[in-house]
């Protein structure tokens, strides 16, 4: 470091080299995550294909060799010399930044990427590129590598047809892992065949010999289907498909018996996991027709009246909007904030599902009917909270049993461990630092949420504590900014029941508490599985393999302990192994897939039994470490 800052000191980033000097400001992060977001630049180009209209088939395949490839039969990215930049213009879609056919509302109408960043990104970040373009009747080849040409574009033969083939391995100078992961890939390629119903898309993983195909003539009526399909539905699904000032508004919606919202908004198929202009219209516009349906039907008492809240208990919805312009809110594109959306989207949601309710009276009755029902339930709801609340978390700590409260008042530096039972409380509270590590024991398991209304959730004396423990509150009330601990760590056996109430718990906190894990602020803890002594020396390990490993290592006489429970431990085997933030290994709860993580609370924690049976039966083999 030098106090030397003049003009030469200021540093400008040409080409490429801003991706691979921050990688994270264009794909997110260089692990996993951001490996597949380098697969979905170049699929979202494919698909941008398909919008306008040029492609219906789309093959991704994994291969052996540490390659990708994603190929498409549309149009083929444009190969003649390009008349700034005096080059092959497939050239300049893969080595300029915010280049491309998306600003052009001639080449693409509509588009999810309007940055033009993609597939510049993933030839940055690629240590080997090969793209191959079908136009004109020939069949064109240029490779780059670390995002230069490292050839001309050569024609390599004649070709039939038109389409793009991108092949890449990734940079592990940058990228930090290069394993492919097929449920990862699976889940996105579903869920775009989903919304452009028609199109094919396949994902074959060469190293394990599988392979995968969607097409879905039905669109989103067939991904709500598959979203209420471990649930009992209260109607067939309603939907509708209406264009205005070229924004084409796209909702299938059903109500199934359950109490969870299952609502997922897309813009030009982009996730806009925080909803925007398009979520705010498809619910106003719900509200107000139902309002509308029961006040002119009679159906609704004195007693109540029908809010917002009340259409969400059972509802399962899809509303998926193409914009030629979309404006979004942030870097992340999770939020549209075209104003004009919302009342595009209002109004004729508003028209269309009036006209369903009036031509199918009985389904209406029912939604209705359920609405009133939750409405009564909210209510009963409110009064249970404002009494959770005046259990404030100050009380809960003279508890006999029960919160056993850190010193520090810094959320930051504050951690929660929530323990199974009193055995292992009591050696949780004695391993301790009590300066910033939090103890809750649970007495028993909480209520399963998947099955049980919000008013029979907060009866629950667990849950009571839970909440008050951990400060933020629930439901309308939740407020991030009065958490109370940053590190919130379940700690629990590692047997049947252990497993079962960590299931419970990330179920609470998925469907009650859903921005403490999208804020990483859930934990699991990873005590050791083992204890291997020989002559004296205690090690500690944490699966099968390391201890099998570590016996064939030792050898002879060994004292092989299996901790079944916590309460095993001595409190200074517990600090030691599982506690001390210096040698203790912790996993982050995060979500990877929130569609793929709803079907799997409903499946495994829901009321239908087959479908959890047949999911065992499927995934028995798989188990690597079973107590009974």
């Amino acid at each position: 470091m030098t106090d030397k800052y003049g003009a030469e000191e200021i540093q400008v980033l040409e080409g490429l080299d801003a991706v691979r000097k921050r990688p994270g400001m264009f794909i997110g992060s260089t692990d996993a995550r951001g490996l597949h977001q380098l697969v979905f630049e170049a699929i979202d180009n494919s698909v941008d294909e398909a919008l306008a209209g040029f492609c219906s088939k789309i093959d991704v395949v994994i291969k052996k060799d540490g390659y990708v490839s994603i190929s498409d039969n549309g149009r083929g990215i444009p190969v003649d010399i390009h008349p700034k930049f005096k080059i092959p213009a497939i050239t300049v879609v893969m080595t300029v930044l915010h280049s491309g056919g998306k600003f052009d509302k001639n080449a693409y109408k509509v588009s999810g990427g309007l940055h033009g960043v993609g597939i510049s990104c993933t030839n940055a970040l690629s240590e080997h590129l090969i793209a191959h373009v079908k136009r004109n009747g020939k069949l064109y080849r240029q490779e780059f590598r670390k995002g230069i040409p490292s050839t001309e574009l050569i024609v390599e033969s004649d070709a039939q047809g038109t389409g793009t083939t991108i092949t890449f391995s990734p940079d592990l100078t940058i990228m930090e892992t290069s394993d492919f992961n097929f449920d990862t890939l699976s889940h996105r390629l579903r869920e775009l065949a989903f919304l452009n119903k028609g199109i094919e898309i396949t994902l074959i993983d060469e190293r394990a010999e599988k392979s995968v195909t969607y097409k879905f003539e039905g669109g989103i009526i067939q991904f709500v289907e598959l979203l209420n399909k471990n649930k009992k539905v209260l109607h067939p699904v309603i939907y509708f498909d209406k264009t205005k000032d070229d924004i084409r508004i796209e909702i299938a919606m059903q109500y199934n018996t359950e109490y969870a919202e299952t609502v997922y908004s897309f813009v030009n198929n982009i996730n806009t996991q925080e909803g925007g202009t398009h979520l705010t219209g498809f619910k106003t516009a719900l509200t107000r027709s139902l309002n509308n349906y029961a006040e002119t039907k009679k159906i609704l008492q004195d007693d109540v009246k029908l809010g917002s809240d009340d259409m969400k208990e059972g509802l399962v919805a899809v509303v998926s909007v193409k914009v030629p312009n979309p404006q979004f809110e942030g870097q992340t594109k999770a939020k549209l904030g075209n104003s004009e959306v919302k009342g595009i989207v209002d109004s004729m949601t508003n028209d269309q599902l009036s006209t369903f309710f009036e031509e199918n009276p009985g389904v209406a009755r029912s939604i209705v009917q359920k609405c009133i029902d939750a409405a009564r339930a909210r209510e009963a709801a409110r009064k249970a909270r404002e009494l959770v609340r005046r259990k404030n978390a100050l009380d809960i700590s003279t508890l006999p049993g029960k919160l056993s409260d850190c010193a520090s008042r810094d959320p930051a530096k504050s951690e929660l461990f929530l323990v199974e039972g009193e055995s292992a409380g009591g050696s949780a509270k004695g391993a301790r630092n009590r300066e910033f590590q939090a103890i809750l024991p649970l007495r028993g398991k909480i209520i399963n949420v998947e099955k049980a209304r919000l008013i029979k959730v907060l009866q629950n004396e667990e849950v009571g504590t839970l909440i008050t423990a951990i400060g933020t509150s629930l439901g309308e009330e939740f407020a991030i900014t009065k958490l109370r601990y940053y590190k919130i760590i379940i700690m629990t056996d590692a047997d049947v029941d252990g497993n079962h109430i960590s299931c419970l718990l990330l179920t609470f906190f998925y469907r009650y508490m859903r921005p403490l894990i999208d804020a990483g602020h859930i934990y699991l803890a990873l005590p050791p599985l083992y204890k291997v002594e020989k002559n004296k020396k205690v090690q500690y390990v944490y699966n099968e393999e390391q201890k099998n490993k570590l016996v064939k290592e030792l050898g002879g006489d060994i004292d092989l302990q299996r901790y079944k429970g916590l309460g095993e431990m001595n409190p200074r085997q517990l600090w030691d192994t599982t506690m001390n933030p210096v040698v203790r290994s912790l996993k982050k709860v995060y979500i990877e897939d929130a569609i793929a993580a709803d079907e799997l609370f409903s499946m495994l924690m829901g009321d239908e039994v087959e479908p959890r049976r047949d999911f065992i039966m499927e995934h028995a083999k798989e188990v690597r470490e079973l107590d009974i």
